[in-house]
């Protein structure tokens, strides 16, 4: 069965994700949107997208608002991915952090991986402040968040293909791996330095909760959200970090037109933002 989504569905389910997520669909996204919903329009017997769009907008099951958003969002991530920002992480930043959170009596340091999906780049947050010299005295304190439900499901399981674990560095996967049949498990030791939660990045309330981080990775997240819901979105990662802290986005992103609240840095040729 092949079902058809008018035009004026699809402004409509558009409009109501992008006032739910700030996540916007451009109107060349309409297949994209029809092929992620169809089959959900099927298992719930629905005669088509209206009635979902009715569903979501107007029923009482909020479980349905949740898998929504697990189906429109894209969650291709890898451990180690954009590796050169985890040499300057685990390299100058932290001893810089470590360094002046000393200074100001503190013994922890804090990161927030902003758009965690399956959990590879918290854990490879986790693995890399497991093996910095130097900071063996302070509490690490990783926290995770995403929109999708599904997702930091698989995230707390901490399970990963071969495809997720192929940058990993031999001596890591080594030590913080068991393999079964092509299945990668991590240990337990570093799952449990992770703490995973459901966040929407533009709900006030839902960023309100994160606070006095020494680092937020929020990478290739922006380029899903418009030029006011960037704005939101960016303003809130400020409000999270603490005076001082630093914001690592995409390596294709920018916030050049986005915001001048923070500071651009360059360190080993990777581009940092740090508040002001």
């Amino acid at each position: 069965m092949s079902l058809m989504m008018t035009d004026e569905v699809f402004k409509q389910l558009r409009d109501f994700i992008y006032e739910k997520s700030g996540i916007f669909i451009p109107d060349n996204k309409k297949y994209f949107i029809e092929n992620r919903l169809g089959r959900r329009v099927q298992e719930k017997s629905l005669k088509g997208y209206e009635d979902y769009l009715y569903i979501i907008k107007y029923g009482s099951d909020k479980n349905e608002l949740v898998k929504l958003f697990d189906l429109i969002t894209t969650n291709e991530t890898f451990f180690f991915r954009e590796p050169q920002q985890f040499e300057v992480f685990c390299g100058e930043l932290l001893s810089r952090i470590s360094t002046e959170n000393s200074k100001m009596g503190r013994r922890d340091i804090k990161v927030w991986s902003a758009a965690s999906s399956t959990g590879e780049e918290p854990y490879t947050i986790a693995m890399v402040l497991q093996e910095k010299n130097g900071i063996s005295g302070f509490r690490k304190e990783i926290f995770a968040s995403d929109l999708s439900e599904s997702v930091l499901s698989s995230a707390k399981a901490g399970v990963y293909g071969s495809y997720s674990i192929r940058n990993v560095p031999e001596t890591y996967l080594r030590k913080y791996f068991s393999n079964s049949n092509q299945q990668y498990a991590l240990s337990p030791a570093i799952k449990s330095m992770v703490k995973f939660m459901r966040v929407n990045l533009i709900e006030e309330r839902d960023v309100r909760a994160i606070r006095g981080m020494d680092v937020v990775f929020c990478r290739n997240v922006l380029i899903y959200f418009d030029e006011k819901a960037k704005q939101k979105v960016v303003s809130q990662l400020y409000d999270a970090l603490r005076p001082g802290g630093y914001l690592f986005i995409g390596t294709s992103e920018s916030l050049h037109n986005v915001t001048r609240a923070f500071r651009p840095m360059v360190i080993n040729k990777v581009i940092i933002y740090q508040k002001g």
